[in-house]
């Protein structure tokens, strides 16, 4: 062990402890240090430790905290406390004690988890009450052997006002970030992949989602019994189910997401969150990739699901490749849809209701793709209204089997007569100014290849 005072910048009787293999008991070292000081790690050392002071335990020359397979590697229990620069590997798997490779005590307001490597541990980080707290630039790889369902999360968020999740890479597992029951959160810049959710949000108000990238997951971001929020900027490319999922996310504002679908093979829909051990147990070879034919389609199977969202703002989002661009049910009120781009989904839009709802403002509406529109005044603007489902539409939701119908003539002369007599028409969706191109977007999540 070697001692050394700290320089200018740092409280005069902080120090910094450089600490290698076998010299002694890195809790005992920690327990003996003084606020403010700095533990440096070097090499592989013995899980697990927890902090009660004031310190920064940082890692130096690929330094290694090792758990013993039970509980969490790393507590933070000091207000303050940094934890950086390390691998972490080694928690316990006990889902009920929320065994962690970092856990955030409630009493660490303010502590900070940055920089680290926190491979196969049951949860990578959890906020457990820590106001303030922060969690970022980490790179968080889950376990691997157990179901989706049965592992823990990248970054868990329970009762953290304040908490940031910042610019973390986040794969396996079972959600990237899981958040309930919190408020004044940013969870922005991060990356996930191979997950279940990207962030699963509940009961987590006035907040901002921001710039985070979903890749590859069952859904991107399922925003649900939260309100006032901000979500912008965010990207789901190929992700499985949903994009974007809002339940019961009131008065908040949607800007500048991007939902990317595409044709995805059959291997991605045989179960929800498979890994190759549960495909091989349904049957499918592990690591399997059928051909195209075998039963692929795209994906996501709807970029944005609203379902009893109230009051809020969806404007200049893309909606792409997906098998319905938005389905919009459960008596949702009061939603301003416009500026938003709905291009080359095979649905664009599903909305099962008699309500007509007009997705336009201040005369200006959506760009559809499919929308074959003439602008005689070159303003931009389309020169009859958009209605992206019609009577047909809404029997074939209600009777999939009708389908084998759906090319006859006695449905061709339905489609005919409400093209003919609008009065004929069901209530639904109505875009009433129509854009003749994509807008803009707002803002970018940075994601873009």
């Amino acid at each position: 062990m070697t001692l050394l005072a700290l320089g200018s910048g740092w409280p005069a009787s902080a120090a910094r402890i450089f600490v290698t293999p076998g010299e002694v008991d890195v809790q005992a070292i920690l327990d003996g240090a003084a606020d403010g000081d700095t533990i440096i790690l070097q090499g592989e050392h013995r899980g697990p430790v927890r902090l009660t002071r004031k310190l920064i335990l940082e890692g130096a020359q690929s330094a290694v905290v090792q758990g013993p397979g039970e509980g969490s590697v790393i507590t933070i229990a000091s207000p303050g406390a940094v934890v950086r620069g390390l691998t972490i590997r080694g928690s316990g798997t006990d889902l009920e004690r929320m065994d962690a490779g970092v856990f955030v005590e409630k009493t660490a307001k303010g502590a900070i988890v940055e920089n680290n490597h926190i491979e196969g541990n049951l949860y990578g980080v959890y906020l457990h009450g820590a106001e303030d707290s922060v969690a970022r630039n980490n790179v968080i790889i889950g376990i691997r052997q157990r179901r989706m369902n049965e592992a823990g999360n990248g970054v868990s968020v329970w009762n953290a006002p304040g908490a940031k999740v910042i610019g973390n890479d986040i794969r396996l597992g079972r959600d990237g970030i899981f958040a309930i029951a919190s408020k004044r959160n940013v969870f922005k810049g991060n990356r996930f992949r191979d997950l279940r959710f990207a962030i699963h949000y509940m009961y987590t108000n006035d907040s901002e989602v921001s710039e985070n990238l979903s890749t590859g997951n069952t859904i991107g971001f399922a925003i649900m019994f939260s309100h006032r929020l901000k979500v912008f900027g965010n990207v789901s490319d190929g992700d499985r189910d949903h994009g974007l999922l809002f339940n019961f996310a009131n008065g908040s504002e949607m800007i500048g997401n991007e939902v990317r679908g595409r044709l995805q093979s059959a291997e991605r829909w045989a179960s929800p969150g498979m890994r190759d051990k549960e495909a091989r147990e349904h049957g499918l070879p592990g690591g399997a990739r059928p051909t195209l034919a075998s039963g692929a389609r795209n994906g996501p199977e709807k970029c944005v699901f609203i379902y009893n969202a109230n009051k809020n703002r969806f404007r200049d989002n893309r909606f792409e490749g997906c098998e319905i661009g938005v389905h919009f049910t459960a008596g949702s009120e009061g939603n301003e849809i416009v500026g938003n781009a709905f291009v080359n989904n095979r649905n664009q839009v599903k909305y099962v209701g008699s309500r007509y709802l007009d997705w336009s403002s201040d005369e200006r509406g959506n760009y559809w793709s499919d929308n074959p529109a003439f602008d005689l005044n070159g303003d931009g603007i389309a020169d009859a209204a958009y209605r992206p489902n019609d009577l047909v539409d809404k029997v074939l939701w209600s009777v999939p089997q009708a389908k084998v119908l759906v090319n006859s003539p006695a449905i061709q002369i339905i489609r005919w007569a409400q093209s003919q007599f609008p009065a004929l028409r069901p209530g639904g969706v109505v875009d009433s100014h129509p854009l003749m191109s994509p807008p803009q977007r707002a803002t970018d999540g940075g994601h873009r290849p």
